[in-house]
């Protein structure tokens, strides 16, 4: 920001030196030290509440985002998820006439079910 070269600051401290002389030159220094401090201080505070200013705006645009796209899923999806969805035609084009989509097939009777006793292998049973 501030460009001070070496022959400048040695400039200055030999202009201060014989402006406010020895005797008072620390205690100016101190002063400059502090004001050189508040002002830092100040320039910090400025700058969080500037960033913080920019993350409460970004948080409301996401904010924003996030609710639009939740509307918007929720046009989609049915008011109740665990209803059943609306019946259609009890015929499948390709299920013989007699039967509904609906039907399950039922296993052969000749081949145990599974779950039952006689599914397991090498058990045998009475």
């Amino acid at each position: 920001m501030f460009e001070i070269g070496s022959t400048e600051l040695l400039l200055t401290a030999v202009v201060a030196l014989l402006v406010i002389g020895p005797k008072d030159l620390p205690k100016a220094l101190r002063v400059l030290g502090r004001f050189t401090g508040k002002a830092r201080a100040m320039t910090r505070h400025l700058r969080a509440g500037l960033d913080e200013m920019v993350r409460q705006a970004e948080l409301e645009e996401m904010e924003k985002q996030w609710s639009a796209q939740n509307d918007r899923i929720m046009a989609e999806t049915p008011a109740d998820p665990f209803a059943a969805p609306p019946e259609q035609s009890s015929q499948s084009p390709t299920s013989p006439p007699g039967v509904s989509a609906t039907d399950e097939p039922s296993p052969p009777v000749d081949s145990p079910t599974v779950g039952s006793p006689d599914s397991t292998p090498g058990i045998s049973h009475p």
